[in-house]
C-alpha cells in the first residue's frame, strides 16, 4: 500500500534527516525528489520541519541536536507503547539514548541503541501517524540494518519488536528479511569489508525514484558523492550517495511498486 494513514506496531513508519545545515538540505532534496519543506513556526519545535511530496508527508528534517553527532537519516519504528518498548530494549541489552518524550500532540518518540550498536527510534502515534506516502517515487520504500554483528542484532530486534528473521543465501552472503505477521518490513545484512574501518552498525534508508541514473546524476551535480554506483538487485537497480551535508542514503528504481 502506497498511501498510508496508520502503521501496525513493529513496522518502520517514518524517517527524518539530522542535518548540520537544514536549509541546504531542504534545497538539495527539493531538487532531487521534488519535495517541499513545511517548517514548524513554534520555537519549541527546535527547527524541525516535514518534507511534503504530492501533498503528503514523506519525511522529516531538523538540525543535529547533539555535539559530535553525524548527519544521518534516522529510522522510526511504530510502537503502541514507547515506554514498554524502552523496557524491552533495556532487558534485551540495548540502551536508551533519549527517553520517551511527547512531541506536542503529534505523538511520543524515543531513541535507542541496539545490542549490535545500531541506533534507531520509535514512534507512538498521536495526531501524526507517520509517512503518508511510501513505496512510490519520492518516498522511502525500505529500511535495512547494516550490522557488524548479525547474531546480536537478530537476538535484540526479535526480543524488542517480535520480528521474525527470514535469512536467504544469495551470491555468497546472507540477506535477512524481518517479518511482521509474515510480511516483510525491513532487511538486515552483515557489513562488508568495503565499508571504511570504524563504520558502526547502522540503519540505512532507501528512497524510490522513477529514474535512477537521472537522479544519481542530478545529485552529483548538486554536490553529492557516489558511494555505490548504479547496480542491479532483485527489487530493482539501486545506488548509494552521500548528500552534500554528509548523510548517506540509497536510491532505488523499483521493478515493481511494493
Amino acid at each position: 500500500m502506497s498511501v498510508r494513514s496508520s502503521y501496525e506496531a513493529g513496522v518502520p513508519c517514518w524517517v527524518d534527516l539530522s542535518s548540520p545545515d537544514v536549509q541546504a538540505s531542504v534545497t538539495f532534496y527539493g531538487e532531487i525528489f521534488g519535495w517541499r519543506a513545511e517548517m514548524a513556526d513554534d520555537p519549541a519545535a527546535g527547527g524541525y520541519g516535514q518534507f511534503v511530496h504530492d501533498g503528503k508527508k514523506v519525511a522529516g528534517v531538523g538540525p543535529i541536536m547533539g555535539e559530535g553527532m553525524p548527519p544521518v537519516w534516522n529510522v522510526y519504528v511504530a510502537t503502541d507503547d514507547a515506554a514498554a518498548t524502552a523496557d524491552r530494549v533495556k532487558n534485551a541489552g540495548g540502551s536508551v539514548v533519549v527517553e520517551p518524550m511527547r512531541i506536542f500532540d503529534e505523538g511520543t518518540m524515543a531513541v535507542f541503541q541496539g545490542g549490535d550498536g545500531s541506533f534507531f527510534s520509535v514512534w507512538q502515534a498521536g495526531n501524526h501517524q507517520g509517512a503518508e506516502l511510501v513505496n512510490e517515487p519520492g518516498s522511502f520504500c525500505w529500511n535495512e540494518l547494516v550490522t557488524r554483528d548479525p547474531q546480536a542484532a537478530a537476538r535484540f530486534y526479535t526480543t524488542v519488536f517480535g520480528w521474525t528473521p527470514k535469512p536467504t543465501e544469495m551470491d555468497g552472503m546472507t540477506y535477512t528479511e524481518w517479518l511482521v505477521d509474515d510480511k516483510s518490513i525491513a532487511g538486515m545484512i552483515e557489513m562488508s569489508p568495503n565499508y571504511p574501518e570504524g563504520t558502526p552498525s547502522h540503519w540505512a534508508t532507501y528512497f524510490a525514484v522513477a529514474d535512477l541514473d537521472a537522479t544519481m546524476a542530478r545529485a552529483q551535480s548538486l554536490g553529492a558523492t557516489v558511494l555505490i554506483d548504479s547496480m542491479d538487485s532483485p527489487p530493482g537497480r539501486f545506488g548509494m550517495i552521500l548528500d552534500p551535508q554528509g548523510a548517506a542514503l540509497s536510491l532505488i528504481q523499483l521493478t515493481e511498486t511494493a
